[in-house]
């Protein structure tokens, strides 16, 4: 088992593969101290770490405690009493005090690993991983957190959230309940946060930490286009495959604060949690409230190190049956091919050609129901238009799966339209502040989900919707964020936000209760909602409203940093590009969705000829070497972002036999001299051919000798190489 406590040392160790973390209790007051994180070490006795000395202590007779505390390396942090970093845990109790201190209580250790009521979390049994309760309690509030760890037996991987009771006789009021905190020494670290805007998701933004607080957040309702509930500390010097890297990513969906913190002293605070600001939970005597999950990682192999953890992680622990290994099948949406002109015999007539080309499922989006002809009116309305659809959605998928394929379906549960039945008859069901208009965006308002009558009335409609026909997939679209924010009683107003994602969750676990087959996309704009809590639900989801093969490069490395190529929603979409007007091969823009969940989004009955043709070239490599991609480990070999002339991303499968390297030429420049680029992945003793040369070399001759770039004349063009081994 990967958790143990020694008694003598006081000392609670938890060991992964690559990794050891270390929590002290300090003093007869019993502070939780974190005390070591970094390499495996045998080492228990590692508390001079803490720098206290013999004059601090005893804490309770010290004459500097306050001083004391604001240097404590605290395993959870709070204030009040002289900690002025940020705190984990805020509170407010009847008489409007705020003051706090936890001190060790008890722990547990035992195999396996508890799942979080109402909320997403990674899971395994006791052959996997293990599980730790350490609780800690302010005797003056009657108050006790259970701080939650869990090490996994092959990944580098602690999961950590906390567990709040009220065991006192008053209310309390939480003001802020984050999951995690990390405290260390400052190690010359680079902050990495994955920053954005719709169209132009998950940049990657790395500078050196600085005095203070920085860090990523959302305030949005949802974890937004903007920010990523991530963050990661990497030695400077660190690279791809070389340096110490810490992360920590949420598994959480709504408002969330991403932090870290210089001290005066150089200490680095890095927290993660739901965001403070708007949030107060009411917690009676005998209540309880659960944080979220934070993923933290460790690699001392850079980033491909925590990449290759953060993949195998959410494929194994985080996605779930039953398509957690399975192939995700091919599919044409007609989103770009109609938007919301479209009929019945036009989606029949892109079916029938999808179905020649060998693409295995016809994905109907927005404009199927109430009088939606545009994007004004009819959410909430989930039932079908006729006029559009003669015969409904059953008599659709009846001949889009006598084509042989599958069919798919759009919808956006969550919003309402103030032109719809729903809102008519309901319209406290949406969120507003009583005696002010609403604000629309995209001339939407979104539906209260932190009430049970909400939920209850829009899966209704949805129930009935998805039992009507043989459906096999939703992309379930979210596409504003949250204003107006208003409708529980006053004394709890700040628990909404929470109230609803939580509905969220709700809903989408009743979805694949009674579909148990179902495969769900989410979507919020594009990439607005890619998060692991969404993965929890969904094992793919759609990437970026950006189809645009070039911007797509960089939106899925930094997507690909964190999250399994099987989880991005990537299409070959229309040309010239409905984004930024951009024309791109056809090959170029198949070569660079090749390593997501491959799709298309264009009127496949107006492609050239020579277009047409490629297609089932296209899903031949997809279903090859998809396999390679989305089990396979993943290695950003160049950036087109950083050289400004190509992009190369390569996988390895995960017996070392195969590699796919995905190469897309972005611009043209004159060079001297071949690019040579090192591969990274193989087995070294292992020889291997090139499907571009046939060249026979071992793998310690491509990775340290490299590969010449195939040469290219012209923009935008690529190159799938293939290394088998021989």
């Amino acid at each position: 088992m990967g958790i143990s406590f020694n008694g003598r040392e006081r000392v609670f160790r938890l060991d992964t593969p690559g990794s050891t973390y270390l929590i002290n209790i300090v003093d007869e007051a019993g502070f939780l101290c974190h005390t070591y994180y970094g390499r495996r070490i045998p080492d228990d006795g590692m508390s001079y770490l803490l720098r206290i000395n013999g004059e601090q202590l005893p804490f309770r007779s010290s004459g500097d405690q306050t001083g004391f505390l604001d240097e404590l390396p605290m395993e959870y942090s709070w204030g009040g009493q002289g900690d002025f970093r940020e705190s984990c845990l805020r509170l407010e109790t009847e008489e409007g005090y705020r003051t706090c201190c936890l001190t060790y209580l008890s722990h547990k250790i035992y195999g396996g690993k508890p799942s979080l009521p109402g909320l997403p979390a990674a899971y395994g049994g006791e052959e996997d991983c293990a599980t730790l309760e350490l609780w800690c309690r302010d005797s003056c509030l009657g108050l006790e957190v259970c701080l939650l760890y869990t090490v996994f037996e092959k990944l580098d991987v602690i999961c950590r959230s906390a567990r709040i009771e009220n065991r006192g006789e008053k209310t309390l009021r939480l003001t802020g309940a984050l999951s995690a905190c990390l405290d260390m020494d400052n190690r010359d670290f680079d902050l990495i946060t994955l920053h954005g805007s719709w169209a132009y998701e998950r940049m990657i933004n790395r500078r050196p930490l600085s005095w203070g607080r920085q860090g990523a957040a959302s305030k949005r309702g949802i974890s937004s286009h903007q920010e990523q509930p991530f963050l990661a500390l990497a030695e400077h010097d660190a690279g791809q495959d070389h340096g110490q890297v810490y992360a920590m990513h949420l598994v959480y969906s709504g408002n969330f604060l991403a932090q870290a913190e210089m001290s005066q002293q150089g200490l680095v605070r890095a927290v993660i949690g739901i965001h403070p600001e708007g949030f107060a939970w009411k917690l009676r005597p005998g209540e309880s409230f659960q944080t979220p999950e934070a993923v933290q990682v460790y690699s001392h192999t850079g980033l491909d190190g925590m990449t290759h953890t953060l993949h195998d992680f959410y494929r194994n622990h985080l996605i779930r049956d039953p398509w957690r290994n399975r192939p995700r099948p091919s599919l044409v949406n007609n989103w770009e091919a109609t938007y919301f002109d479209f009929d019945t015999e036009k989606l029949l007539d892109i079916a029938r050609t999808a179905a020649q080309s060998g693409i295995e499922m016809l994905v109907l989006d927005d404009g199927w129901f109430g009088h939606r002809n545009r994007d004004d009116s009819s959410l909430g309305d989930w039932t079908v238009n006729e006029e559009k659809l003669p015969g409904g959605l059953k008599y659709l998928a009846d001949e889009v799966n006598r084509l042989g394929l599958k069919f798919g379906l759009w919808v956006e549960p969550e919003m309402v339209s103030p032109d719809s039945a729903l809102y008519r008859a309901h319209p406290d069901y949406a969120l507003q502040v009583p005696g002010r208009p609403p604000m629309l965006s995209r001339n939407q308002l979104v539906l209260d989900f932190s009430r049970a009558e909400v939920r209850d009335c829009v899966y209704a409609q949805l129930h009935a919707v998805l039992s009507s026909a043989s459906i096999a997939y939703v992309k379930w679209d979210m596409n504003r964020a949250l204003t107006d924010v208003a409708g529980l009683d006053t004394d709890r107003q700040g628990e909404l936000l929470h109230r609803y994602v939580l509905g969220l969750y709700d809903l989408q676990e009743r979805l694949l209760r009674d579909f148990p087959d179902l495969l769900l996309e989410n979507c919020a704009s594009g990439g607005g909602r890619f998060d692991p809590g969404m993965l929890y639900y969904s094992p793919q989801i759609w990437t970026s409203d950006n189809t645009d093969a070039i911007d797509r490069l960089r939106i899925q490395e930094g997507t690909a940093l964190l999250y399994p190529l099987s989880t991005m929603g990537a299409h070959v979409a229309a040309c010239p590009s409905h984004t930024n007007g951009r024309v791109t091969p056809f090959a170029t823009r198949a070569l660079v969705s090749l390593p997501g969940c491959f799709g298309y989004e264009l009127d496949l009955t107006q492609l050239k000829p020579e277009e047409l043709a490629m297609i089932p070239g296209q899903l031949e490599d997809y279903r090859k070497y998809g396999p390679v991609f989305h089990d396979g480990d993943y290695y950003r070999l160049a950036s087109c972002s950083e050289n400004g002339e190509y992009d190369v991303l390569m996988a390895v499968s995960k017996d070392r036999r195969t590699a796919v390297i995905d190469y897309v030429h972005v611009m043209s420049r004159q060079r001297r001299r071949d690019v040579l680029l090192p591969l990274r992945g193989l087995a070294e003793e292992v020889r291997y051919r090139s499907s571009e040369t046939g060249e026979v070399r071992s793998g310690a001759g491509w990775m340290y000798g490299g590969m010449l770039l195939p040469k290219m004349a012209g923009d935008f063009l690529g190159k799938l190489i293939v290394l088998e081994a021989v």
